[in-house]
């Protein structure tokens, strides 16, 4: 519903800001102007598209493999003493334990085919341990808002949309998305810890907690030392050398267990190329849009405007180009990343908003269009306080992301 209101006044804007620029300053080229953007921007979409074939279908093949392999499972045994304390209503050993983490750790390997299901079945469990059946329980707002932080590992989209269109190291964003999502994910779970009352101070949350919060804090540290001009260099070898060690890893554990490796690539590989053709409508959509929504000088209006006020108070905008994906991130991932692509396509695509606009992309997942699904799927009509959480997380991402990318590519 967000992403069709959100379409239709992208074109009804971008059209009245072309009829007064017509009739009040007689620009007589603003309408050829919007019609040749629909026609690049479709063409744009579909080349896009098509591009992400190859990469698209490397990836989710070695996403297979690790899938076949137990690495899901792995995650799972590895983070279910954690979320037992962040669940604390869920009896235990009720099966919805494993479902939940199961979806976490799928999310976090990217493997989005696989997490959908997981985290509907997941809410369905949880629905039958809810009293409430039109309300949403505590475990389903922990539940939601720890999707919607958007903690990820491996941001394989944002690296194949980069390669497609050119990144001279399409995983140079893999350091600082997995900061920005951390600092996400952190702010959703002390917000709805705090409003329902879980004890944080618990010595199995403060173990796992405390260990990835001194992680992130040493890696932070680590860069802040080192010379601007070795920065990039530090993290474009680190990202992908742990990129390159996580394949081998899958592939390892799966050859391990005599799982045929080729043949889980090869049915991987399958999803990739039909994910990548069925992409085609919604990227050609939503870049058309776009792509008007700017010619017309719209967007310009709204970036311009914001970084007048932050100029007010003496700040750097160099980030306001990179916030119409921020914007639309909570609304719409599509959308997001649609507004992504335009950034990368409009200032480059190893540019600073280029960049931001991906770290962005990474940092936080699509808050109203999850809850709108998950909820959906079974009944519940009050919410609570899962909007304003998942909110909150995705505010800290973006901001972690902005300052994350100063640090990295400023």
């Amino acid at each position: 519903m967000a992403l069709n209101i959100i379409w239709v006044a992208f074109f009804l804007i971008a059209f009245i800001i072309a009829l007064v620029r017509l009739i009040v300053y007689g620009d007589t080229q603003v309408f050829p102007d919007l019609i040749n953007s629909t026609f690049e921007m479709s063409r744009t979409g579909f080349e896009l598209s098509l591009g992400l074939t190859g990469v698209m279908t490397l990836w989710l093949g070695i996403m297979r493999i690790g899938e076949k392999g137990g690495v899901i499972e792995i995650l799972s045994r590895a983070l279910s003493p954690f979320f037992r304390k962040l669940f604390p209503d869920i009896p235990k050993n009720h099966p919805v334990t494993g479902s939940i983490v199961m979806n976490l750790a799928a999310n976090m390997l990217g493997l989005d085919n696989a997490a959908t299901p997981l985290g509907l079945k997941a809410m369905t469990q949880l629905q039958e341990l809810n009293k409430e059946k039109d309300t949403a329980s505590n475990s389903m707002i922990m539940f939601l808002v720890l999707n919607t932080s958007g903690l990820t590992i491996i941001p394989v989209s944002i690296m194949v949309y980069r390669a497609q269109l050119g990144a001279a190291n399409p995983a140079d964003i893999f350091m600082p998305i997995l900061i920005s999502t951390f600092f996400s994910t952190i702010a959703g779970i002390i917000t709805v810890s705090i409003i329902q009352k879980i004890n944080l101070f618990n010595k199995v949350i403060l173990a796992y907690l405390g260990t990835f919060s001194l992680l992130v804090t040493f890696i932070i540290y680590f860069f802040t030392k080192l010379p601007q001009e070795k920065i990039e260099i530090y993290s474009t070898v680190v990202g992908n050398a742990i990129l390159f060690s996580i394949i081998i890893i899958f592939i390892s554990i799966a050859f391990f267990k005599k799982v045929n490796v080729y043949d889980a690539f090869i049915e991987g590989a399958k999803d990739g190329f039909v994910i990548a053709i069925k992409i085609i409508p919604y990227l050609v959509a939503i870049l058309v849009a776009i792509g008007v929504f700017r010619t017309s000088g719209a967007m310009d209006y709204l970036v311009n405007g914001i970084a007048d006020f932050f100029k007010l108070f003496g700040i750097n905008t160099d980030f306001v180009d990179a916030l119409p994906t921020a914007f639309m991130k909570p609304l719409s991932g599509s959308g997001a990343r649609g507004m992504m692509i335009e950034t990368m396509k409009t200032y480059g695509v190893d540019s600073f908003a280029g960049r931001l606009a991906c770290t962005v992309q990474g940092a936080t997942d699509t808050t109203f269009y999850i809850i709108a699904v998950y909820f959906g799927s079974v009944g519940i009509r009050k919410t609570r306080h899962a909007v304003t959480a998942g909110l909150i997380a995705d505010f800290a991402g973006i901001v972690a992301a902005v300052f994350v990318a100063y640090l990295f590519f400023h």
